[in-house]
């Protein structure tokens, strides 16, 4: 019995995969089911000859109580954006600068969800949503239920790989129709269904959505020498992988490609917004490395926005958490990119001038990224309309004086009292990037405010679990709940509270780059500034915003008190020892290692000051080779580069 089982695992996931990632099944459905429901019957006579690649893990079975947190081995970078042909050129121009002979690899920019699949001796382990690219949800059972991702690899392998999970534009339209059916509300489109998806709990929703993926990276080391390599890779062992790519060394050429799917766009048969464009050598990529939040190497040209008219009824001017007062058109509703729009920013009031933008006109809204509605022009003005549109000089949260300073676009109020400030203080302190206190945000934040709970971030350290029960909505096990949630982010690696301050310029990675060096916030906020400019990416405009912020007494009384409440002012992350043996060294590592995991070892080589990367080059400066050590050892030999072995590693 247990051969015939495995026997079937083989056939139904062999016939998986030339119906969902080759697209050329062999077998009818009806033969598919048969086969499908004998295996079943069999796994529910012998539970214990359960396959662990079975197709039946697939399928329902588990309400799941949540999602943990899942840190990446391997970080997912964002891309850098590009808007027109200018920006492409001048990225070619960079990159070439550098590397004269270097190709490109252009693929298609999948609408969907980025994620991260890890797999151990050929076997999925986890999968992990990108999150905010260190940090993300482990999602692994939701996508065993994704039909084209292999349980089981063709070859026992290690290796964790990135892509893109997606709903084909068939399924979404079955999705809406049935809940259309249902009186249920339409999903805006595909990847606001696929996002909705992936985050449900109960994995038989999951699993009868037909989700699809593209994988089209991977992050674990490798031997391949070029993207167009792994992407072959990638498809013999299993993974589905997009056929539809251009190999040139040319940027006008590419730029041509560009023009051809942008034609073809709305016949695909799923959600593109772009192609992102990849230098081709993974040599060369690591030669060219990444700035604080991109890879160099790589550039996304995102499609132009869909724009459509809509009237301008009136503008609400709304106060952001640094006192920029923003305007917010109200608009007649249109459908813009797959959702429906009746707000959209102004920018500022330099903006509002500038396109002369007025009550009662026609104007056209895009979204910005795809993202945000935005207005882009006047479209048409009524002959007789001629009053400009007027602009508050005082604060619309607390009556100061609006300040326009000569060197920003935007009015400022400059109230550090002005409780619109306070408030938006407060939810960025309490989001997911920051101290990431789950339930806390605009709602609660409002109705603490309102109590007069809470006037700064430190007083959201000095809520009691009872107070809580004194706001509407709040029973002994909500209050309980976000009570719990508050504490647990005292834990937190400082690099989280640094950004949650809100400083200046310091957004979540130069918050965490800054604490990687600089070891706790004590230190970094008695840094000179020669000493925070000096950091590789970093430079002048954030070391004095940072030197601004530190030197105010309010905050010098903010970070003492928050140290008395408890707050972690400690980098927990891999931290690079200042001086150390191997400060400045580029190390790669190869083989299988006796004593340690791949993760322990770069972990070691980080604390000891080298930068682990992927691939040997020039610039590589050091090889730690295990067993079975494949190219990787052969080219470091070739170009001279010192060769040690775990032995050496464990010694330092």
């Amino acid at each position: 019995m247990k051969n015939r089982m495995k026997k079937l695992v083989g056939q139904l996931n062999q016939y998986a995969e030339e119906y969902y990632t080759k697209d050329s099944p062999s077998v009818s459905d009806s033969d598919y089911d048969k086969l499908y429901h004998e295996l079943l019957d069999l796994e529910k006579q012998y539970p214990e000859l359960i396959q662990p690649d079975s197709p039946t893990h697939r399928v329902g079975g588990l309400v799941l109580d949540g999602f943990e947190k899942y840190e990446h081995e391997y970080p997912l970078f964002s891309l850098q954006d590009a808007f027109s042909r200018a920006e492409l050129l001048e990225f070619d121009r960079r990159i070439k600068s550098e590397f004269p002979a270097a190709s490109y690899f252009a693929e298609l920019k999948i609408d969907g969800l980025s994620i991260s699949l890890t797999y151990s001796d050929g076997r999925l382990q986890a999968g992990a949503t990108r999150g905010d690219g260190r940090i993300g949800e482990n999602i692994t059972e939701n996508l065993k239920r994704v039909k084209d991702i292999p349980l089981n690899l063709k070859k026992d392998v290690d290796i964790t790989v990135r892509g893109e999970c997606y709903l084909p534009r068939s399924s979404f339209a079955k999705i809406n129709k049935e809940r259309q059916e249902n009186g249920e509300t339409e999903f805006a489109n595909p990847r606001n269904a696929a996002a909705g998806t992936l985050r449900q709990l109960d994995t038989a929703v999951v699993a009868k959505r037909r989700l699809a993926t593209f994988l089209y990276q991977q992050a674990s080391p490798t031997d391949e020498p070029s993207q167009a390599a792994v992407l072959k890779g990638l498809a013999e062992l299993g993974f589905s992988v997009n056929s539809r790519y251009l190999l040139s060394a040319s940027m006008d050429e590419i730029w041509d490609f560009i023009q051809d799917i942008a034609k073809e766009r709305d016949s695909l048969p799923y959600d593109i917004d772009g192609v992102v464009i990849k230098v081709n050598s993974l040599a060369m990529q690591e030669e060219l490395g990444f700035t604080v939040k991109a890879p160099r190497w790589a550039i996304a040209y995102k499609f132009p926005a869909e724009e459509k008219p809509a009237e301008l009824l009136s503008v609400d001017w709304t106060v952001g958490r640094t006192g920029v007062v923003t305007p917010t058109a109200n608009l007649t509703p249109v459908q813009l990119a797959g959702t429906r729009v009746s707000r959209a920013t102004l920018h500022n009031v330099d903006y509002i001038a500038e396109k002369d933008i007025r009550i009662g006109d026609t104007v056209i809204v895009y979204k910005a990224g795809d993202i945000i509605p935005a207005v882009l022009r006047v479209a048409d003005r009524q002959a007789d309309r001629q009053d400009s549109l007027p602009i508050p000089t005082n604060c619309p949260s607390c009556g100061s004086e609006l300040l326009h300073f000569e060197d920003e676009v935007a009015l400022r109020c400059i109230n550090p009292l002005c409780p619109s400030q306070i408030k938006e203080k407060l939810v960025h302190f309490a989001s997911r990037d920051a101290m990431n206190i789950n339930g806390l945000g605009p709602a609660l934040v409002e109705k603490l405010f309102q109590a007069e709970l809470v006037n700064d971030v430190a007083d959201i350290y000095r809520l009691k679990r009872e107070q809580f029960l004194t706001l509407d909505g709040f029973k002994e096990k909500s209050a309980a709940k976000i009570f719990k949630a508050i504490q647990a982010s005292k834990e937190n690696s400082a690099e989280r509270l640094l950004f949650g301050l809100g400083i200046r310029h310091v957004g979540s990675k130069v918050s965490r780059q800054l604490l990687e060096h600089f070891g706790d916030i004590e230190t970094l906020a008695e840094a000179d500034f020669a000493a925070v400019a000096a950091i590789e990416g970093l430079g002048e405009v954030i070391a004095a915003s940072l030197s601004s912020y530190f030197a105010k007494d309010e905050v010098k009384k903010l970070l003492a008190e928050l140290k008395e409440r408890g707050l972690n002012f400690t980098y927990l992350g891999p931290q690079r020892v200042q001086d150390a043996p191997l400060s400045g060294m580029t190390v790669v590592l190869t083989g299988k290692l006796a004593e340690l995991t791949r993760s322990q070892a770069t972990e070691k080589l980080q604390r000891l000051g080298a930068q682990v990367t992927g691939s040997v080059s020039k610039k590589t400066g050091i090889v730690v080779a295990g067993s079975d050590a494949g190219s990787k050892l052969t080219k470091a030999q070739n170009l001279g580069i010192a060769i040690k072995d775990e032995k050496w590693l464990l010694s330092l």
